[in-house]
């Protein structure tokens, strides 16, 4: 597919990465807010949107399951992205004259164990492609950068170190998202994924009595996050993930429960489960 995917950050991000694997023909277009993304695909300005949902390792992405109700956007496609952290500074410049280093505050964290070994101390930026941008303009010799190899390949950095993060499972899970919805693939020998956004009646147990359909009917469910709308403490809405199409007569029936003890549900795609999910 050609044309424009939407991510936010600055080019060399990992939402840029995430572009480039799963769509390498589309023209990648950063934008400042993760609501820049959303509005610019919304608009036209993009055909596509990338955004992340949750990490191996520091989990959800905050504020992302509260947009996309409102979005006016679809789910179609999941893409997992394994985040490699390396460590990169101006040309010239070795590792032992670094001093700080410089990343989006959850990847600091991530690379403990090689600055503590390095004696380098970490500091929070707001993005850390960003950070790589500044530093290749600032040319400073005793700070470093955390991020992708990309955003070396794009700023003329120097990557000293490559792939440090503690963890060897950190992965970033992707929603590609679009404005037109499309409940009419099926993937062959691929299992279908279904996202979609519900809040429950206020009756007595009335999630355990929702949840209860997909049980009976053999339905996996893979996520299920609440958080409150609102502002209210007794209005939560819940997004779940479940395994299987909702033409399924197994998920049909789950579903059909499921419209019975709530007030509010919404189907935010159905879309081919990618390959590394298992």
């Amino acid at each position: 597919m050609t044309g424009t995917i939407a991510f936010q950050g600055e080019p060399g991000a990992y939402s840029h990465q995430a572009c480039r694997d799963a769509r390498p023909d589309m023209t990648p277009m950063p934008c400042r807010t993760f609501e820049d993304a959303i509005e610019a695909t919304r608009t036209g300005q993009a055909d596509l949107a990338m955004l992340p949902v949750e990490n191996t390792t520091y989990g959800r992405v905050a504020d992302i399951h509260r947009m996309l109700p409102a979005s006016g956007l679809h789910i179609i496609d999941e893409a997992f992205v394994r985040v490699h952290i390396s460590l990169m500074a101006v040309p010239g410049v070795t590792l032992d004259e670094i001093e700080l280093v410089r990343a989006h505050p959850v990847l600091i964290p991530q690379c403990a164990e090689f600055l503590a070994q390095n004696n380098i101390r970490g500091e929070g930026a707001v993005d850390s492609a960003g950070a790589a941008l500044e530093l290749a303009e600032t040319g400073a010799r005793n700070q470093a950068v955390l991020a992708s190899d990309l955003a070396a390949e794009i700023y003329g950095l120097n990557i000293l170190a490559r792939h440090i993060e503690d963890q060897d499972h950190n992965t970033t899970r992707f929603l590609i998202m679009s404005r037109e919805l499309d409940m009419t693939r099926r993937a062959t020998g691929t299992p279908m994924m279904t996202s979609f956004v519900f809040r429950v009646r206020n009756i007595p147990a009335a999630l355990y009595k929702a949840m209860g359909g997909f049980a009976t009917n053999g339905v996996n469910m893979t996520k299920l996050e609440s958080y409150m709308v609102g502002g209210a403490f007794t209005a939560t809405q819940f997004y779940a993930d479940i395994e299987g199409h909702p033409d399924d007569a197994n998920v049909r029936r789950a579903m059909d429960e499921l419209t019975y003890f709530t007030d509010y549900l919404k189907v935010l795609g159905t879309y081919p489960a990618d390959p590394r999910r298992s």
